[in-house]
């Protein structure tokens, strides 16, 4: 069974292109995103690892650290690594796991228990599931899954975006409404009253609905911690 918000993300050691980590130690205090590709040299992979590369100091900025995973050997990795470069004008600057003998994929639920073998011997087709982000927090609990077929590239935009709103509303008692972005207005959450509200919020908040209560933006100058 997949990884579902909430559960805590499973710790392992692996082989990375930047050496062997231990991953709940090579998170430590920060925030992660682990995203996986089903083999190396999948063209829809190739462009998001290049802008991962290119847009790193957007999830610098948030204390997030990024890492990939593809069910190759690491051999094959170095070899791919110069492709991005090449074609996407950015290399990977962080690490990716080799995932030859799918431990990381079986842990996480993107393949089955069962599987096994020489993953030179398997298409990406045979690894379609391994196309999963997954956002972690500094508590090792998983904050977001998305899945995302091979012919659609990801949306790292968004994933950033979802970021933004988990950390602010880790820290503050919010919600963000539908499309939000960095800096503008949010809900107070439901599990707030009123009397609450108005302690944190004298000025009060518009209201068009009596469980809709909108305020601005908690200052976002500090990083969720959790």
């Amino acid at each position: 069974m997949g990884l579902t918000i909430g559960d805590t993300a499973p710790d392992f050691e692996a082989q990375t292109t930047e050496g062997t980590i231990n991953f709940h130690e090579w998170v430590g205090d920060s925030w992660a995103v682990l995203f996986s590709h089903p083999k190396d040299f999948t063209p829809v992979c190739t462009t998001e690892l290049g802008y991962m590369a290119k847009i790193k100091p957007e999830f610098d900025r948030r204390n997030v650290k990024i890492i990939g995973l593809s069910v190759d050997p690491m051999e094959k990795h170095s070899t791919w690594l110069q492709d991005i470069e090449e074609t996407q004008g950015y290399a990977p600057n962080f690490p990716i796991i080799s995932d030859a003998d799918f431990n990381v994929s079986k842990l996480y639920g993107m393949l089955p228990a069962s599987t096994s073998g020489d993953p030179a011997n398997r298409t990406p087709a045979d690894n379609q599931t391994v196309r999963n982000v997954f956002v972690i927090g500094p508590d090792k609990k998983v904050k977001l899954v998305l899945v995302y077929p091979m012919t659609t590239g990801r949306n790292f935009d968004e994933v950033i975006r979802v970021i933004d709103s988990v950390q602010l509303t880790a820290t503050h008692k919010v919600a963000t409404p539908v499309n939000w972005k960095r800096g503008e207005d949010v809900i107070i959450a439901g599990s707030v009253s009123d009397d609450e509200a108005r302690e944190t919020y004298p000025d009060g908040w518009k209201s068009p609905r009596p469980y809709i209560r909108i305020v601005p933006a908690p200052d976002t100058t500090v990083v969720a911690s959790s």
